[in-house]
């Protein structure tokens, strides 16, 4: 890798972590793992991510858009599953091989429809709500298309699936009420169809949630699944930044834009190269840190679009081409950053923007 630009960040990704996750989720669930790769794998690169879990074993993969399945075929080649979580817009169907989720009773009768037309059954998955109330067949059409299974000619359902909507919490009601619903319906709808259930979360509720294909996403990155006990993922990103100028102020001098910062003694202002543009959160300011040398350097007032600065009174040896790290460490991983500004940590990776350089350990 040739070293960063001149004030460029660096977002390194370890591929080995994110397998080993994989591993440790599907030796837990005892059943086949698909790795979730949407929102270019969560900020972290959808193609080196899913070409290391290829590698690994992994079979199966869930993207959102058409557009990134489309992708992901062209990185990964003709083999691995990949599915379209929202489905296919009209005309697109087997695009590249990959197979769409039908969201609604309207997705089942076009999809079905064009089956039929050509005498071939289109793969699809059929997601059946059971409680989120976004995508997937409510109970009414459920209901109907349990009445009337035969609407399912010209369809190959490799999957029926639904989607917890509280698994981070173990103790909600409504998990135990989802899966019994799902139980329900998969068995009226798809009897013999295999069924895919458990997110990241819901890897740790138990056998009743457990299912031939779980969807693990947020895990595979390092973001808590169990919120309420310790993290038991490795973590994979890290995102180091240069210093760009360190100077000097005194009492009643002010930082950054609305003055967010008023000095109350001497103090040493080291201001980065990242800023909102970077995926480093506007709600941060004036309540997050970065870490020198693992020691915790305060941010200070606002952050902005390209620019943050920091307190480095502590630090004389931080200068100019020296490096913070935004992201990563102790006490700073995803999950600790967003509880700084009242978010999680899956924002915090997604939002992490194209300007850093990245940095791939492991994998292929």
């Amino acid at each position: 890798m040739s070293g960063p630009a001149a004030g460029q960040g660096v977002l390194t990704v370890d591929l080995d972590a994110i397998v080993a996750n994989w591993r440790d989720l599907s030796a837990r669930h005892g059943a086949p793992c698909a790795g979730v790769v949407k929102a270019d794998g969560y900020g972290l690169g959808a193609a080196p991510v899913a070409r290391a879990l290829l590698a690994a074993g992994c079979r199966t993969f869930f993207v959102a858009h058409l557009t990134e399945g489309l992708a992901l075929r062209a990185a990964l080649g003709a083999g691995p599953a990949i599915i379209v979580l929202n489905g296919f817009p009209p005309g697109a169907d087997e695009a590249a091989g990959l197979w769409p989720v039908l969201n609604s009773l309207g997705d089942v009768e076009a999809h079905a429809a064009a089956g039929r037309a050509d005498g071939q059954a289109r793969p699809a998955l059929l997601h059946l709500d059971t409680g989120m109330s976004r995508l997937g067949l409510d109970a009414a059409e459920q209901a109907a298309l349990a009445e009337d299974r035969g609407r399912l000619a010209g369809l190959d359902l490799r999957f029926v699936m639904t989607h917890l909507a509280c698994a981070d919490e173990p103790a909600h009601p409504l998990n135990a009420l989802q899966a019994q619903r799902f139980t329900a319906a998969a068995a009226a709808i798809a009897p013999g169809v295999p069924r895919s259930f458990a997110n990241s979360s819901g890897l740790f509720l138990g056998k009743d949630f457990r299912s031939d294909l779980a969807r693990p996403g947020c895990a595979l990155y390092g973001i808590n699944p169990t919120p309420a006990a310790a993290n038991p993922m490795r973590q994979v990103a890290t995102v180091e930044v240069p210093v760009l100028q360190v100077r000097e102020i005194g009492a009643g001098d002010t930082v950054g834009y609305g003055a967010g910062y008023t000095a109350t003694r001497n103090v040493r202002v080291a201001t980065v190269a990242a800023g909102y543009a970077d995926g480093y959160l506007r709600s941060l300011s004036g309540r997050s840190l970065a870490l020198f040398q693992d020691r915790a350097v305060p941010l200070m007032g606002r952050v902005s679009m390209d620019l943050t600065t920091f307190d480095a009174s502590d630090f004389p040896d931080l200068q100019p081409g020296c490096r913070l790290m935004l992201v990563g460490g102790a006490g700073n991983t995803p999950d600790d950053i967003a509880a700084r500004c009242g978010t999680i940590g899956y924002e915090v990776l997604t939002s992490l923007g194209s300007r850093y350089q990245r940095h791939y350990l492991g994998g292929v």
